[in-house]
């Protein structure tokens, strides 16, 4: 039998309950649409556990610089396992797609969550202590290994291609510290970066990108199943339209059959 609308509505105040979540109450029937639209028909899905499902998630709130929301996310975040550390990589590489305000604003708003829960901030790694002393040739080496093993031949295809006289100069910056330094800091496995890359990219809605790291993501342990979660659990947090406009955008990618 059908679940009714108050059935559903429970089920996802629940969720969020057990999550540490609040649910927006602004309006009458507000908080119930949350509850049903976002909680129970989105975050209870089982192909992404809910640990996966917040790197969509802060990704989300990070690109699109929703300071208040992402705070209270990041608490949640903290209460079911995510690391200080992976926390900050998840802003820091939303920065690279949305630009380093994004940097500034988010991880503001990370470390008076860290403070308030007594937690110390994420010190400097050795990789990173050696990276700093690369010339910026070996940077580029190392950017483009991180970048062909990510995307295969594509990754010299595109705007990505070498000799491509408008974006050649700006993509390779991309290549040194997009690749070479975000793609290789420690705190988030290629895996937990694709989940980050497949959101930003829905919600800043760049589609060209989106479709080559949708495809890249089934190379990092994602299933087609997966990547279509991340971008779903997108939706009530940087809107319906985009997320089903992303998923209609790698269809032909990831089920090229249908």
């Amino acid at each position: 039998m059908s679940k009714t609308r108050k059935n559903f509505a429970d089920q996802g105040s629940m969720i969020a309950r057990d999550l540490g979540l609040g649910l927006p109450n602004g309006s009458p029937g507000l908080a119930e649409f949350a509850a049903e639209a976002g909680f129970a028909s989105i975050w209870d899905r089982p192909a992404l556990t809910k640990e996966d499902r917040f790197f969509p998630v802060l990704a989300t709130l990070a690109a699109l610089d929703r300071q208040e929301v992402l705070s209270a996310h990041i608490k949640a975040a903290l209460n079911i396992g995510l690391t200080p550390r992976a926390i900050q990589e998840i802003i820091i590489q939303c920065a690279l797609y949305g630009g380093l305000p994004l940097a500034i604003t988010g991880l503001a708003t990370a470390s008076q969550v860290f403070d308030d829960h007594g937690l110390s901030k994420p010190e400097t790694q050795a990789i990173e202590n050696d990276q700093a002393n690369w010339t910026c040739d070996e940077l580029a080496v190392e950017g483009r290994r991180i970048m062909k093993e990510l995307h295969g031949e594509r990754s010299g295809q595109g705007y990505a291609a070498p000799e491509d006289p408008a974006t050649s100069a700006l993509y390779e910056v991309a290549i040194r510290y997009g690749y070479g330094v975000i793609w290789s800091r420690p705190g988030l496995t290629w895996r937990q970066r694709m989940l980050v890359g497949v959101a930003a990219f829905t919600s800043l809605r760049l589609p060209q990108t989106l479709t080559k790291f949708a495809e890249s993501a089934l190379g990092q342990g994602l299933s087609r199943e997966q990547v279509v979660e991340a971008i779903m659990q997108t939706a009530p947090y940087g809107g319906f339209p985009p997320a089903l406009t992303a998923l209609s955008q790698v269809r032909p990618i990831l089920f090229p059959a249908s």
